[in-house]
């Protein structure tokens, strides 16, 4: 067991990243501090439009005055179905403000998924894109018993620019069924709700559904505390100033947008830059315009990045840091990245149910690379923060050796929305059963392996896809790679990988595979390599290797 306390290079730290976090009771508390303190910095940026923070508190005061004023109850929950733009938080701080739960959800979901999410929590209020609502959210909010209130909005709504790389869709105005989300924020602007009680620490802030790789999505109870802490974790950790901008590479629907983005930056009082969705031309240009201190995206946005013609080190000179989350990060990518644009990516790792990061790199160190696997660490536990490596018993197991990541802290989840058998057997006596192989070494470093359920049994070896997805990254031809365990009559499963190319190359297949096989164990290497334009991702940018898997 391996605790912060613990750790040899903790002396290297500052004394505010040394020390124990004191989080506001949420981050609702930390967002009216920043109104009292700084009412007329910018809260919110989007492309050509600014909204500050008095401005922000009284949109959402008016939301959430609607709200109520259609009987929304403290313990409600609100869908909140939107891309990166300033209404997505209006919507948030307004459902909070009026004592409800958000439900945060993927825009690229389809009727029978937000079926799903509408029935399993009981959602009482929608709010989506205008676009949205027409195309089915309609038919499928009418058919959910529990739902009664509707808003909507466009993204070009805020701002005046006119981006056709983004902002593809006509604003369309009210909408059947459903009231305009900002027409109506204006129209109850100011209005600070009457008879909501005060939020506290152990009030659920979102029921955030899990990707459902292994069943039906599940709801994960993201409590105010378990918010709250990690965005002041996150802040203190970095060491960023009072007002800094922060740009949310990440979507805020997935938990590292929310709490390393959202969360953390309105905790300092900061400006939140919105660019609508990931397109690697218009963040280019987003990261000129708003000159941003901090960022964070999967490891996926960054090779996008990197493969844009346009991108120079002039795009990435403000950042004091950049992080990774929510996908892989390959060693190989982080020095190629260094070397053409200047920063070091600082990796990390948390999940939906530890609420976003429980391990990361502090900014005065690098990940080490573990010498056998070459697999890169993702960083160390923080303060309350107790990971440990445990076997098939529960036990622990010696530094260096292989086991499930198990997490305890206040950032993790106290269970899933009315799944108490789920809750008991991921989250026993409060500790998070992660589902990652992982190892740890004796400085406290953290490693992840894998997912148990991605390991691929060769003539009964164990392959680990990240190992071989490493060396592949390492090819100067490769831009994204995803390995998976295909049916062999031979060995069982044999090794098979998918990749991108960057632009201008064309390798063999096979002359990747011998890459592979110069580098690795015989029954690692891939036998069969497929080159496709793209590979399939999650809109958060995770590689989707059970959809490679289905290909065969």
């Amino acid at each position: 067991m391996t605790s912060y306390q613990d750790m040899p290079w903790l002396s290297q730290l500052n004394e505010a990243q040394r020390a124990p976090v004191h989080p506001h009771p949420s981050t609702l508390h930390a967002f009216k501090e920043a109104v009292r303190r700084v009412p007329d910095r910018t809260a919110l940026a989007y492309f050509d439009g600014r909204l500050s923070y008095a401005e922000t508190d009284a949109l959402s005061d008016g939301i959430a005055a609607y709200l109520c004023d259609r009987g929304f109850r403290h313990g409600d929950r609100a869908a909140i179905m939107l891309q990166n733009t300033p209404h997505f938080v209006l919507a948030l701080f307004g459902v909070w403000k009026a004592g409800g739960v958000v439900v945060p959800v993927n825009p690229m979901y389809k009727s029978g998924e937000m079926t799903h999410v509408l029935s399993d929590a009981e959602v009482t209020a929608v709010i989506c894109a205008d676009r949205t609502w027409d195309g089915f959210l309609r038919e499928t909010a009418a058919a959910a018993p529990s739902v009664r209130i509707a808003l909507t909005a466009c993204e070009r709504d805020l701002q005046t620019r006119d981006d056709a790389r983004v902002l593809r869709g006509e604003r369309l105005g009210p909408r059947e069924g459903a009231d305009d989300l900002l027409a109506t924020a204006r129209a109850h602007e100011g209005r600070d709700p009457a008879g909501v009680p005060e939020l506290t620490a152990d009030d659920i802030a979102l029921i955030s559904y899990t990707s459902g790789t292994s069943g039906t999505p599940k709801g994960a109870t993201n409590t105010h505390g378990n918010i709250s802490y990690n965005a002041e974790r996150q802040r203190t950790g970095l060491g960023l100033p009072d007002g800094a901008t922060y740009f949310a590479l990440a979507p805020l629907f997935h938990i590292t947008g929310m709490v390393c983005e959202l969360a953390s930056c309105i905790t300092g009082g900061g400006t939140l830059a919105l660019a609508y969705r990931f397109e690697a031309g218009v963040v280019l240009d987003a990261f000129l315009e708003h000159r941003p201190a901090f960022t964070v995206g999967p490891s996926t946005a960054y090779m996008a990045l990197m493969a844009h013609p346009d991108a120079t080190r002039d795009h990435f000179s403000s950042f004091a840091t950049i992080c990774s989350g929510g996908a892989p990060l390959p060693p190989a990518l982080v020095e190629k990245f260094r070397a053409e644009f200047g920063p070091y990516i600082r990796n990390g790792y948390g999940l939906t149910e530890c609420t976003a990061p429980c391990a990361s790199v502090p900014p005065q160190l690098e990940a080490p690379v573990d010498k056998v696997s070459g697999t890169l660490a993702v960083g160390v536990p923080g303060p309350d923060t107790i990971v440990r490596i445990i076997d098939d018993q529960g036990r622990d197991v010696p530094f260096g050796e292989q086991g499930e990541i198990a997490v305890r802290g206040p950032q993790v989840v106290p269970g899933y929305w009315r799944r108490p058998d789920a809750t008991a057997e991921a989250i026993p006596d409060g500790e998070l059963r992660t589902g990652d192989i992982g190892f740890m070494d004796a400085d406290g470093w953290l490693y992840v392996v894998d997912r148990k359920k991605d390991m691929i049994n060769a003539s009964g070896f164990k392959v680990w896809p990240r190992e071989v997805e490493d060396v592949l990254y390492s090819h100067p031809a490769v831009r994204e790679a995803a390995v998976v365990g295909v049916p062999d009559d031979y060995r069982g499963e044999s090794v098979k990988a998918y990749v991108s190319l960057r632009s201008g190359e064309a390798p063999d297949p096979a002359e990747l595979a011998a890459y592979c096989k110069e580098r690795l164990a015989a029954y690692k290497y891939p036998r069969e390599v497929e080159v496709l334009p793209e590979l399939p991702k999650t809109t958060s940018g995770k590689i989707l290797r059970r959809e490679l898997r289905n290909r065969g």
